[in-house]
């Protein structure tokens, strides 16, 4: 394929760019030499997640909405477009299973003019709630089609669906990454993610709240090696699509969690168990070997340093 370059650097549009990832996405690429495209509608993320690229030549921010035609001329998409927890997705359900779908043609159909290479940031919640552990590429999922969660674990699988005939039936150089738990800075505080939740609340003195008893298990990887996993999976040839697991595979109750933060934190917080949300996976352990065999990548930074970083971007004024 013919990469399309101006002053001998990519151009790379990054949808989601000024969310949790997309702001980490973009720095990494602009401390790679890229030109970065970040586009957001600025439903999750902030302005204030890349203020501190505004003064870099070769970033742009630009509001828009991937539910509508993008007209750009780039090298590499990676799409990250959508709410990602479920106090957000939640919120409008149409609107979110539109952005993984009219979103994933959208930047699909941008791919195929500009033959651009394009990467799409689909997820662990395309397995469901598992009845294998841990989940490995070629597990299909369990996912209920109706419930509160399906915008967005449906939203996801057909983009996937999407993805792979651009690639069968036009040839568009495709990526895919199921992503699993993942933390750090930038985390939006009342996204409802149980790692920023307990932070929050521990920081303000507040109960820790548990759904369920706490046995449920989640792998919680940090953003820079998340990042990290991106990059390599996108430099990867034509040949090679995914999708591939990228997450740590370390694993860890929801109590285990809870008990952890209220140490790194210091506060003495008690601990308040409330039901169980519909669908909500029982467990959650990626299989990475095939990131690590395929890109050479696994997580380098584990819980208890991540969570250090974590607590005190959460304790600076006005976060």
């Amino acid at each position: 394929m013919t990469i399309r370059k101006y002053d001998s650097r990519l151009r790379v549009l990054v949808t989601g760019g000024a969310g949790f990832l997309g702001s980490h996405l973009c720095e990494a690429l602009l401390n790679q030499g890229c030109y970065v495209l970040c586009v957001d509608n600025f439903f999750t993320g902030t302005r204030n997640n890349v203020a501190h690229l505004m003064a870099n030549h070769r970033f742009e921010l630009y509001r828009h909405d991937v539910t509508f035609p993008l007209y750009v001329e780039v090298d590499h998409i990676y799409n990250l477009a959508c709410p990602a927890s479920p106090i957000h997705y939640q919120f409008d359900p149409v609107q979110t299973t539109k952005t993984s779908v009219i979103g994933a043609i959208n930047m699909l159909g941008l791919a195929k003019r500009c033959k651009a290479k394009i990467f799409q940031a689909s997820t662990s919640e395309v397995y469901g709630d598992p009845s294998v552990h841990p989940q490995t590429e070629d597990y299909w999922g369990n996912v209920n089609p109706i419930g509160s969660r399906s915008c967005y674990d449906e939203g996801k699988r057909c983009a996937e669906t999407l993805f792979f005939d651009y690639n069968r039936q036009n040839n568009v150089d495709i990526k895919v990454a199921r992503i699993f738990n993942t933390y750090g800075p930038r985390m939006h505080p009342n996204d409802g993610r149980v790692v920023s939740n307990f932070i929050v609340q521990a920081l303000q003195g507040l109960p820790l709240t548990i759904y369920g008893n706490g046995s449920q298990t989640r792998s919680f990887c940090y953003v820079d090696d998340l990042i990290q996993g991106f990059i390599k999976l996108m430099n990867m040839p034509a040949d090679f699509t995914g999708p591939v697991n990228l997450g740590n595979p370390n694993e860890f109750t929801i109590l285990e969690l809870a008990k952890e933060v209220r140490e790194l934190t210091g506060c003495k917080s008690d601990i308040e168990f409330k039901p169980l949300p519909q669908d909500d996976p029982k467990h959650r352990q990626p299989d990475i070997s095939a990131a690590n065999r395929h890109l050479g990548w696994s997580p380098s930074i584990q819980l208890r340093e991540g969570l250090i970083k974590t607590i005190e971007y959460f304790k600076q004024p006005g976060v």
